[in-house]
């Protein structure tokens, strides 16, 4: 089994005028991990992705997809993989049917198994023109198309943009999943995504971005299980917990303490029991709760 990174980023710059979208930027994805790729609108998420496309040339540093250059051998990385991006458009005289051929056309292998049976599970009639078609539809056949060719690679910035909260959830358990499963180990996901919790029980790994460079990159299992919330009772009001080593304050509220420990769990509720707390719940955080924490303005992981 290849254990090369699929995909190998090293200290990416890239800037718009005076605005830097990515800033040292260093990214790896491992083969046959579907690897998260979450941050803030503005993070450097999409710029990034284009870069690894060939869409932008990186100003300093390095990108790397299946041990190649982009930039230099871009037919040979761009036929292992295919891309899905936020904004999905298409010739406007094309009906469904053209648009999926016309992709299907320079592709050295498509599966049509696996495109009819997305054409009716997402409900899409092959003879309507893509100039009828919702921003959800067209999305719908961008990841058709994506999936069809079977790549190594699936890149997506997006992906279920536009999607109902059915059909969404049903191509992330259902259509991803079973990409991935046909051939485990060898096809790889990097998914750019705001709808972290839907993508959860698919993230093998991921990686935090914010002004530009990476803030936490861990394994999924492993984060859930270094990062857990407690929440402790007490008789009176509940105790200043600030300056508890390896824990971060959520919310004091009359008798109840909420607290985010990192890999401190244990200490935390010994400290904890040692204030006279009357319970202590502890539960694991979800990758979002992670994210929330790491990108955002209270404080950030502790």
């Amino acid at each position: 089994m290849n254990t090369s990174p699929v995909i190998d980023i090293q200290n990416l710059v890239y800037r718009y005028d005076r605005s830097e979208a990515v800033n040292g930027l260093s990214l790896r994805v491992e083969p046959g991990q579907c690897h998260g790729f979450f941050g803030r609108n503005g993070a450097g998420k999409t710029t990034t992705i284009k870069c690894l496309l060939n869409l932008l040339r990186p100003q300093s540093g390095s990108v790397s997809v299946f041990g190649l250059s982009p930039g230099r051998h871009e037919a040979a990385v761009k036929e292992r993989l295919a891309y899905v991006p936020d904004s999905v458009a298409f010739y406007p005289w094309m009906t469904v049917r053209d648009a999926l051929d016309y992709q299907a056309s320079f592709r050295r292998h498509w599966n049509r198994r696996i495109e009819t049976e997305l054409l009716d599970r997402f409900q899409l009639d092959p003879t309507l023109a893509t100039t009828a078609l919702s921003k959800g539809q067209r999305t719908q056949v961008a990841l058709i198309g994506a999936v069809c060719p079977e790549p190594e690679l699936l890149v997506l910035d997006e992906p279920t943009s536009g999607l109902d909260p059915l059909v969404r959830r049903e191509f992330i358990q259902t259509v991803i999943g079973a990409y991935q499963d046909a051939a485990p180990g060898e096809r790889t996901v990097l998914v750019s995504t705001h709808l972290i919790s839907e993508f959860e029980g698919l993230i093998d790994r991921f990686t935090i971005v914010d002004h530009g460079r990476a803030i936490l990159t861990a394994d999924a299992d492993d984060a859930r299980s270094r990062y857990r919330r407690l929440r402790a009772e007490f008789a009176h009001d509940a105790p200043d917990a600030g300056s508890v080593p390896g824990a971060r304050t959520l919310r004091r509220e009359g008798r109840w303490l909420e607290l985010m420990v990192n890999g401190e769990a244990e200490s935390v509720v010994a400290w904890l029991q040692n204030a006279k707390a009357l319970r202590v719940e502890s539960e694991a955080l979800a990758l979002e709760d992670i994210f929330l924490a790491a990108a955002g303005s209270k404080g950030g992981l502790p």
